[in-house]
């Protein structure tokens, strides 16, 4: 036999025993593509349907379309007959390298995710987290930017705002004002409630519904301290605090409604 038909007999009989594991591995290979970007499609559409963030869907997408192709890879080599241990250990090692050298990262990676998900709070919101106070200005995949009441711009990692309480005042469309002011001991209560009532509506600042209250919160010291409690969307919370304090100052004024009287006591030794 001719050293040609020794070749043309051994690639025969390697082409016999590994064609099909090629050939199959080639079906697994293009229909597994296939496969990981039905699914990438599929979820690119459920975070549209969800309004998530534009930034988030393209990171989300890449992440998960990449990690099908690499099991979809391991997956073919295995059918090939190429040991795929030790490739997965060398993964696993480098996952988990670099899941502790960027611990704090991921979490605030995660939390950022979360948070653009399930959206406790959104752009535009008064919120309060980690102590601070403030309206959101951007949400970030590792951190929140809010502007707080005096103009300082906050920056709050995502992993503790997620995992913290988050109070959001602008989720409900209007927030309540909590002020006190004191009137003479004296006064007619009725009277200076219809005053408070009706100027709080006047004012371009409260909302007409809910109504404005002006209760008794307190009799003592020589004087009748009420709470006042308007409501105004966030955007005008402070401008409420302030202009109804000094609208009911000047309506009592008018309508001879006294504020306390300052009293001091000496004591003699």
């Amino acid at each position: 036999m001719s050293e040609a038909s020794i070749y043309t007999t051994k690639f025969f009989e390697w082409l016999s025993v590994f064609g099909p594991k090629v050939i199959g591995a080639l079906l697994v290979f293009v229909i597994g593509l296939y496969v990981t970007n039905f699914v990438g499609r599929l979820v690119s559409q459920g975070l549209k349907k969800r309004e998530i963030d534009i930034s988030l869907q393209s990171f989300l997408g890449s992440l998960i379309s990449g990690g099908l192709k690499i099991l979809l890879l391991i997956s073919v080599a295995g059918m090939l007959g190429i040991e795929t241990t030790s490739f997965i250990a060398v993964i696993g090692a480098l996952g988990l390298a670099v899941g502790l050298a960027l611990q704090g990262s991921l979490a605030n990676f995660a939390g950022g995710v979360l948070l653009l998900v399930f959206k406790p709070f959104k752009i535009g919101d008064l919120i309060e987290s980690g102590g601070q106070t403030g309206v959101v200005k951007e949400i970030q995949i590792f951190n929140t930017i809010i502007l707080t009441p005096e103009h300082k711009t906050v920056i709050l990692a995502n992993g503790g705002v997620s995992n913290g309480t988050i109070i959001n005042y602008s989720k409900h469309g209007n927030l309540r004002v909590d002020i006190t002011m004191a009137l003479a001991q004296d006064s007619d209560i009725e009277k200076a409630r219809t005053v408070a009532v009706e100027t709080m509506l006047l004012s371009p600042f409260v909302l007409k519904e809910p109504l404005p209250s002006f209760n008794v919160l307190k009799v003592g010291d020589g004087m009748i301290t009420f709470a006042v409690r308007p409501y105004a969307s966030p955007d005008n919370y402070w401008n409420a605090y302030f202009n109804v304090q000094e609208d009911l100052r000047n309506a009592f004024v008018k309508n001879n409604i006294e504020g306390p009287t300052p009293t001091s006591i000496t004591i003699n030794k």
